[in-house]
């Protein structure tokens, strides 16, 4: 097992966590998390024995053999598949020493072949076909040079090397931010089913909570170690943190504002999709908010200054490169309610089809219709690149606001985004990913857009980060068009789901379980027809004829009555941010009256003042709510007319 007692490390003067003492179990599969600079790779260094602890120590069998997925690919010149098989690095020596039979004798032959038989190298090669394939590679590239792949198609190649290795402890950073959602799922089962000790950093919770059986948290100069799952520990977490600030409580309160909705409205037919909305909401509540009491993000999407429906349309278009025809006949209708999820396997077109939403790629056939109004919030990776690495986020904020604002609004703007002291004014040339993103994410909040679209936002978030943006997004007032490995954040923000395959691009009737299921369906059908059969076979889909004129009645029906009820929900938002507050300072008040010294004498006036005002606030607060909940009926009975 791994043992640490009294470990203390510290990196450029500052402590990373001290005193550290636990074990960790041969088997065990853990997620280590923490905030970004807290440590989490630091950690992982001392696994490898790669630095010294400043005090304490840890210790691991010597005998156990650690695989690590390195961060660069050297070995350029090599095909694929010996790439891979180079990862156990036994059977590679030993391969390496019997193809060249005239440098041993009979008896180191003998031994060579024995060690060959005991370790499996015989079916080696079937071995890491299957690590290839269950990560998105077609027969045929195993026969490929390593140099002739992309970035991210290599990073694929340098985890199949690491499973490669019959290890003992498996340590892995990131594994998913390359990958899409069915290599995701083939990775979530073939982890599941190592036999040794996995150690994970990752921001999925999805993918932590479908292979973790214990949470390492790094928080405060401290490693915590949790049983159970990552939403276990939201959990546990949650409820350390209520003890000494009642945020449980607050969330109770809040939670139970929404049952009262739910109760009140669920069995109403006109209502059954608000309803399902809270039930939603509440169980985001419950998987997502304990463990962000404390996040140092809460930004929000600014209201687009400007809108109007339809505000991107594109018809009967064939879009891909030049004579390479990737998705055909794409008929979309982008409207400031669209909530679409980009869904399909990798190299389906998704990116494609997003770069022909943006204007970026022209289309080979049809048209692309914007409107005068329309104003596009584009994140993508090359957007992240194209960040001005001489400049501070100050800097390239500034160049982009109006110059009467003050430079307070935009130090505070920044300071939601986890910008804060000297970094604002740091080139971001130095920054890292996550901080890169950060930054791109708020110039593109900063513009107004009325119409987001992401490709993956979320490869270098941290979980604070991640569920920042989740919560933005759900209550951002334009479109959104989303394409992302993350389960979580796809069934949080999107209604709509659109599936990319064989060359078409249409509504996918299911949900994400649904397409999980789908997805490796879909795969094992590939694998078997092989990598030419599969392309073809890629092409056949399933026909649903839907009248053109049947669905612009329908779209603009739809628009009608968004526009008769926009007025009223615009009220009940204004409500609910009321209450939000309300909420937010008698939570204030409760922890205040939790404080035993308030109740001393000489603070008896402090007192009197807190409870006044918790009264008065109370009493508020249910006016908001009944104004609120009348409200809501009206919404009901306005939207029951749209059905006689």
């Amino acid at each position: 097992m791994i043992q640490l007692e009294q470990l203390s490390i510290r990196r450029g003067g500052r402590v990373l966590f001290k005193d550290a003492s636990m074990q960790l179990h041969p088997g065990w599969k853990i997620g280590l998390t923490g905030v970004n600079g807290a440590g989490k790779s630091t950690l992982f260094s001392a696994l490898l024995g790669g630095i010294e602890s400043d005090s304490g120590s840890l210790r691991r069998p010597a005998i156990w053999t650690v695989a690590h997925m390195a961060q660069e690919i050297e070995a350029l010149d090599m095909k694929a598949i010996d790439f891979v098989l180079s990862g156990d690095e036994e059977y590679w020596r030993i391969q390496h020493q019997l193809d060249h039979p005239a440098e041993l004798s009979d008896h180191e032959l003998a031994e060579l072949y024995s060690r060959f038989d005991e370790i499996n190298g015989y079916s080696a090669p079937a071995k890491a076909s299957q690590l290839m394939a269950g990560l998105g590679f077609f027969e045929h590239q195993s026969q490929l040079d390593v140099a002739s792949f992309s970035g991210g198609w290599r990073m694929r190649l340098n985890l199949a090397r690491t499973l490669m290795s019959r290890s003992d402890l498996l340590l892995l950073d990131e594994p998913t931010n390359h990958l899409d959602l069915d290599a995701i799922l083939w990775l979530e089962d073939w982890l599941s089913a190592y036999p040794g000790t996995l150690v994970l950093i990752s921001h999925d919770r999805d993918f932590l909570d479908a292979i973790t059986d214990h949470i390492l948290h790094i928080e405060n100069q401290e490693l915590t170690l949790y049983t159970g799952n990552y939403s276990t520990f939201e959990t546990t977490r949650a409820e350390r943190l209520a003890q000494h600030q009642q945020a449980f409580e607050k969330q109770q309160e809040t939670r139970a504002h929404l049952q009262k909705f739910i109760d009140r409205f669920k069995a109403k037919a006109t209502k059954a999709r608000q309803a399902q909305s809270r039930i939603k909401q509440l169980e985001r509540m419950q998987e997502l908010a304990p463990a962000h009491v404390d996040t140092p993000f809460t930004f929000s999407f600014r209201e687009p200054s400007k809108m109007s429906t339809p505000l991107l349309i594109l018809d009967q278009a064939d879009i891909g490169y030049e004579t390479k025809l990737i998705v055909t006949n794409v008929q979309l209708q982008i409207t400031p309610n669209s909530r679409i999820g980009l869904l399909g396997m990798n190299g389906a077109g998704k990116s494609t089809l997003i770069k022909s939403l943006v204007g970026d790629l022209p289309l080979l056939k049809g048209t692309r219709q914007a409107s005068e109004l329309l104003n596009i919030g584009y994140f993508a990776q090359h957007q992240m690149d194209a960040l001005d690495g001489k400049a501070s986020p100050m800097l390239q904020l500034s160049r982009i606001a109006d110059k009467k604002i003050s430079e307070a609004t935009l130090r505070a703007f920044l300071g939601s985004f986890g910008f804060s002291g000297e970094r604002m004014d740091t080139p971001s040339e130095s920054f890292s990913g996550g901080e890169r993103a950060r930054l791109a994410l708020a110039l593109i909040v900063w513009r107004r857009p009325n119409v987001l679209i992401l490709d993956e936002p979320t490869n270098h978030l941290d979980l604070d980060m991640r569920h920042a943006l989740t919560m933005a997004l759900q209550d951002f007032e334009g479109a959104v068009v989303l394409v992302s490995h993350e389960r979580q954040l796809i069934a949080s923000v999107c209604d709509e789901l659109i599936l990319v395959h064989g060359a078409q691009a249409k509504s996918f009737d299911g949900d994400l379980q649904d397409y999980a299921q789908w997805l490796r369906q879909a795969r094992i059908e590939l694998m078997k027809k092989g990598p030419e059969t599969a392309v073809v076979q890629s092409l056949v889909v399933e026909k649903t004829v839907v009248s053109k004129v049947d669905k612009e009645a329908q779209r603009k029906e739809a628009a009608r009555r968004r526009e008769m009820s926009r007025p009223i929900r615009k009220n009940i938002e204004k409500y609910e941010a009321k209450i939000t507050t309300l909420q937010q300072r008698l939570g204030q008040i409760e922890i205040a009256l939790a404080d035993s010294s308030i109740y001393d004498s000489q603070r008896k006036d402090e007192l009197l003042k807190i409870m006044n005002e918790q009264t008065q606030l109370n009493t508020e607060l249910k006016q908001i709510e009944e104004q609120m909940f009348e409200l809501m009926i009206e919404l009901e009975e306005l939207e029951s007319s749209f059905e006689d």
